[in-house]
C-alpha cells in the first residue's frame, strides 16, 4: 500500500514542477553556450595556471569557436600561520584566494561584467619539508577549483538573467 503511494507521488511530482516555470540553469542551452565561449587570462604563476584550468573545465570551454567573452583575472593570496606550537612553529595555516574578475565583450572591449569570490580554507602544516609543501600545493589547487566554481555559478547566473528582459 505504502509503495503504491509513493510511486504514484513520484508520478504526479514532475506534473506539478513543470507548471511552475522552474528551469535549472544548466538547462538552458543559451548560457551554456555563452560560457564556453569565455577566454580566461589568469596572472603567471602556479594559482593563475590552476584557475585558468579549472575555469576552462567549468566552462567547458569551446576551443573551436571565436571568443564571445575575455575574462581578466586579478588574484591575491595569503596565509596566516594558525594552530602555533608552544616553540612558535605553526601547525596549520589558513590559505585565502581573493579572485577579482572582469568579464569584456569581445570584440567591443566593453566591460559587460565585474566581480570577486573569496575562498578560505586550512591545511595540516608538517615538519617534513616535502609534506609541508605538497600540503600547500593542495591547497592552492582546492582554492582554485573552488572560486573557478562559484565564478561559474555567478557568471551562470548573470548570463541566464541578462537574457531576459
Amino acid at each position: 500500500m505504502f509503495r503504491d503511494l509513493a510511486a504514484a507521488a513520484l508520478l504526479i511530482l514532475p506534473l506539478g514542477l513543470a507548471g511552475c516555470g522552474f528551469t535549472p540553469l544548466y538547462a538552458q542551452r543559451d548560457v551554456s553556450m555563452k560560457l564556453a565561449a569565455i577566454e580566461v587570462i589568469a596572472p603567471e604563476g602556479r594559482t593563475g595556471y590552476l584557475i585558468r584550468q579549472h575555469l576552462d573545465d567549468a566552462f567547458a570551454k569551446d576551443r573551436g569557436a571565436a571568443p564571445a567573452y575575455r575574462m581578466d583575472l586579478r588574484l591575491a593570496e595569503a596565509r596566516y600561520p594558525r594552530g602555533v606550537r608552544i616553540d612558535n612553529v605553526a601547525t596549520r595555516y589558513e590559505y585565502v584566494l581573493t579572485a577579482n574578475y572582469t568579464l569584456v565583450a569581445q570584440p567591443s572591449g566593453a566591460p559587460a561584467k565585474r566581480g570577486s569570490v573569496r575562498v578560505e580554507l586550512t591545511y595540516d602544516s608538517a615538519d617534513q619539508p616535502y609534506a609541508s609543501i605538497s600540503a600547500q600545493q593542495d591547497a592552492q589547487d582546492r582554492a582554485a577549483q573552488e572560486a573557478a566554481r562559484r565564478i561559474q555559478l555567478e557568471l551562470a547566473v548573470w548570463l541566464a538573467n541578462s537574457g531576459r528582459s
